[in-house]
């Protein structure tokens, strides 16, 4: 994306139509002129739209503040070991739960799921 395409909003509309009166004010632009292209700075969108405006006037210029590519992304790190040897225990641990509770008929069986979180949990912070 060029620095012209860049949206602007209403701080910068507010500049350019400052810059205009200015404009106006030393005598650059006609009153109709000033009219035409306040119209259009209250529509403009883009930075390129204001510097179209101000293409024929000497200074001052709309001037705008430097844009900062985007970071990149962090890179993905994968989850350590002993995290995914944690998480298929417990998905195992619950596959089993429910296998108990159909042989058992007990719901107590689901309370192995929390158990076993809390043993990996303790076996993680040696």
């Amino acid at each position: 994306m060029s620095e012209r395409d860049i949206r602007i909003g209403d701080a910068e509309r507010e500049h350019a139509l400052e810059l205009l009166g200015t404009h106006l004010g030393e005598g650059r632009l006609s009153v109709d002129e000033y009219g035409e292209r306040s119209a259009r700075v209250a529509t403009a969108k883009t930075r390129g739209d204001l510097y179209g405006l101000f293409a024929d006037l000497p200074a001052p210029r709309p001037r705008f503040t430097q844009v900062e590519p985007p970071a990149p992304a962090p890179a993905r790190r994968a989850w350590p070991v002993e995290f995914r040897v944690g998480s298929a225990a417990v998905t195992a641990v619950a596959i089993i739960s429910v296998v108990l509770f159909f042989l058992a008929k007990t719901p107590l069986v689901f309370l192995l799921i929390p158990a076993v979180m809390l043993l990996i949990g303790r076996m993680g912070r040696r």
